[in-house]
């Protein structure tokens, strides 16, 4: 353990013996401080749009496809242009070192290891060039918490480019922070600096609740935001915080190069639904236009599995994966996403499909348990 501003930080850096990702947040519960715990496994208000992340999947049932005549399922898909070992990916979260030392940078390695797509926040612990560089030329998206100072907006973007991220994803779901109770009684504020923060009016975060520092995040986000920042990166920007299939399509035709189904892991708008009971009217309007990425409440091989019979190209994970972190570092995180794609190997298995296309083509039951 080391200590940063009074805070313990956890430098392990092993491989994890791993029974399933739900025990992960026991686990690490009992090595991260109490209010960096809070803030990473917190949802807003009474939680139950984080809850009903979990049980949503239980509404979709995998129909098994036998005498399929297939083995040795390939999880190796293509997508935004990009060869990937795994069709999961690391969702884009912040302050990664609230529970490792090395933070993002051991994420990215750790993705990078099992040939995974890393994302960067823009409140990430580490900055976007030693973020990038970690991972040594794997494949990295950057995830831009839009500023109200375009000034801000273009160096991070100018980072970005700088360090070779091959798309901007463009958060627009969390203009305010969500009433996140944890920390309220917890009393938290970010220990750690926040890297990409220090050279702007928004300080590095550090001794700042996260409501504070969305205070300086754009409240207003419209089609005319997205087209200034396609227009000065020349990069795709994909669209992250979509829940309905009108704003899938008013995204697309604003020039979203992809479609990002989340409700930031029930960290918003508590109430709102679930995001894989969204996932299936999203991805039937985006209609294969553009590449559809998913995140919120994956925990399960047959998650991920559902997530793409639904239209998801992409299936994103973030808690499980900081949990790993914090137990393991790098090894820890590759862990993870190794655990997650077995179990989906095994369903791909089971369910007859040999490859992500053939997941496309499942059949799955709607039986609203």
């Amino acid at each position: 353990m080391v200590m940063t501003n009074g805070y313990e930080q956890n430098e392990n850096e092993q491989a994890l013996d791993i029974l399933n990702l739900p025990q992960l947040e026991a686990d690490a519960k009992k090595i991260i401080p109490t209010g960096g715990f809070g803030y990473i496994s917190g949802g807003s208000e009474d939680e139950w749009t984080l809850r009903a992340n979990r049980t949503a999947f239980q509404h979709r049932q995998i129909v098994p496809k036998a005498l399929s005549n297939i083995e040795n399922p390939q999880t190796d898909t293509t997508v935004f242009g990009l060869n990937l070992k795994t069709p999961i990916m690391m969702a884009p979260a912040a302050a990664q070192g609230l529970a490792h030392a090395k933070g993002e940078v051991d994420t990215a390695k750790g993705v990078a290891k099992v040939g995974g797509l890393m994302a960067q926040s823009t409140y990430s612990s580490t900055s976007i060039a030693d973020t990038a560089a970690a991972g040594e030329g794997a494949p990295q998206f950057f995830q831009l918490y839009m500023s109200k100072d375009w000034e801000f907006n273009k160096s991070l973007l100018d980072e970005a480019k700088k360090a070779g991220v091959k798309a901007i994803i463009l958060t627009v779901d969390a203009t305010v922070d969500g009433y996140r109770e944890a920390d309220i009684i917890n009393n938290f504020q970010f220990p750690i600096p926040m890297a990409n923060l220090t050279k702007f009016s928004e300080g590095d975060g550090k001794g700042k609740g996260i409501g504070e520092i969305y205070a300086a995040a754009a409240q207003k986000i419209g089609p005319a935001d997205l087209q200034q920042i396609i227009d000065y990166t020349d990069l795709p920007v994909i669209v992250k915080g979509v829940e309905s299939a009108e704003d899938a399509l008013y995204a697309i035709g604003a020039g979203a190069a992809g479609i990002y189904v989340s409700n930031h892991g029930g960290r918003q708008l508590n109430g709102g639904p679930a995001s894989f009971d969204v996932l299936e009217s999203v991805a039937k309007a985006v209609n294969h236009q553009v590449p559809v990425i998913f995140d919120s409440g994956v925990r399960r091989g047959s998650d991920v599995f559902k997530a793409i019979a639904l239209g998801a190209d992409l299936v994103a994970i973030g808690r499980p994966a900081i949990y790993g972190l914090a137990l393991g570092g790098a090894e820890g995180v590759a862990s993870v996403f190794t655990h997650l794609n077995d179990e989906l190997k095994i369903i791909m298995q089971l369910a007859g499909t040999k490859t992500i296309d053939d997941i496309k083509q499942a059949e799955l039951l709607n039986l609203n348990y």
